[in-house]
């Protein structure tokens, strides 16, 4: 099993309502865990070799900014008090699109709904999509494409509809 084929496994898993699924092969063992909060984890040890290999999410967690109280109607990019901030899952290279000859997944102004690819993050020759968990419209992209991100790294700003 490679890992294009345990990607498949996490997003199957992760879009249906089993909690755990384990794989044996003769040389690794697989087992893919839902949590309640719908993030899922791979935990891989192959016993030939001893070596783990790292969880990885399926869906990017996205964390509200903090609420201020009502004030006058401001510009978008002023006012950030009422943004949402999707954050990146993991460490790696962040992608705007899926190919150099293909559009943006997501510009300024787009409308964004749960479950729509905002970007690509490649982590270990990996391309995880990462999916938008709120309804809204972008109005700000904080990352150039092709840029290196870290852990919890704010990607997108969303004002939520």
């Amino acid at each position: 099993m490679d890992f294009k084929q345990i990607q498949e496994l996490i997003k199957m898993v992760n879009k249906s309502n089993i909690g755990e699924v384990t794989i044996e092969q003769k040389d690794f063992k697989v087992t893919v865990k839902q949590k309640e909060d719908n993030i899922t984890q791979v935990v891989s040890a192959a016993p030939v070799m001893s070596a783990p290999v790292a969880a990885m999410p399926a869906s990017a967690p996205v964390a509200a900014a903090p609420a201020a109280p009502a004030a006058p109607k401001a510009p978008a990019a002023a006012d950030t008090s009422n943004l949402i901030t999707i954050k990146s899952p993991m460490i790696g290279t962040f992608y705007r699109k899926a190919g150099p000859d293909k559009p943006n997944f997501v510009e300024v102004g787009t409308d964004v709904a749960p479950g729509k690819v905002v970007c690509i993050i490649e982590a270990m020759k990996l391309f995880n999509e990462i999916e938008c968990e709120v309804k809204g419209r972008v109005v700000k992209v904080l990352v150039d494409d092709a840029s290196p991100v870290e852990f919890d790294q704010p990607l997108f700003l969303v004002e939520p509809a």
